[in-house]
């Protein structure tokens, strides 16, 4: 039964002769999912959000990056003057999700390569951590703005002057008499990159492997 399962999930294998006839058309997939596999790991050494802040004692703005794991940059300034409205410091927020952010992405990258091996839909099913990856980094970070603009310190020197508030994760902000602006950095440009590269190449696996699968569901029991 297991034996039985496991290969429902893997699916059927390519037979030699329709390997050697058709090779590029399954040799894409292949190439697609392991290009999106190197730029997610290749991602984690890049910062993938990058926040401006425009302040009146600083007209050149204070600027942080934000890596997987960590955060860069004008951090402490920023947090100083966020202590004047009551916000935390900023590298309380997400201090899980940082501890666990590279072995997660090492993770789902292998995921993405065992869809080379898996010639069923459940390829796709392997793929969506990685291809939803961009989105969740994106979701998971207005969570933790949203949470530290609502939950301001009412003890702070100007916490009467500032209302709790939402910043937004892209583009510009207003708070008092502070502006920012939030753009995606280089890594998340390509976990964004390589989210394309898994839709493109689940296409070119369906294309390739469909056809088998459907010959194999055809095919009676005592044949297979």
């Amino acid at each position: 039964m297991m034996a039985d399962r496991i290969e429902q999930i893997l699916g059927p294998r390519i037979p030699p002769e329709e390997l050697h006839a058709h090779r590029s058309r399954y040799l894409l997939p292949t190439l697609f999912m392991m290009a999106a596999a190197v730029l997610l790991i290749a991602s984690i050494f890049m910062p993938y959000w990058s926040l401006t802040l425009h302040a009146p004692q600083y007209p050149q703005g204070l600027t942080i990056q934000a890596y997987l794991n960590r955060l860069e940059g004008d951090v402490r300034e920023i947090d100083g003057l966020n202590h004047y409205i009551g916000m935390r410091p900023l590298n309380e927020a997400a201090t899980f999700e940082r501890s666990i952010s590279i072995i997660g992405v090492v993770a789902i990258a292998l995921l993405l390569l065992a869809t080379v091996f898996v010639h069923t839909r459940w390829a796709a099913l392997l793929a969506l951590p990685a291809l939803l990856f961009p989105l969740i980094f994106l979701a998971d970070l207005q969570y933790w703005m949203a949470n530290f603009g609502q939950n301001l310190d009412p003890r702070a020197p100007l916490s009467s002057s500032v209302k709790p508030f939402v910043p937004p994760v892209l583009f510009e902000g207003r708070i008092a008499q502070f502006r920012t602006w939030a753009v995606p950095d280089v890594g998340l440009w390509m976990a964004t990159a390589a989210s394309v590269l898994i839709l493109i190449g689940l296409w070119f696996h369906r294309r390739a492997y469909k056809p088998l699968v459907e010959a194999q569901e055809h095919q009676p029991t005592s044949a297979r």
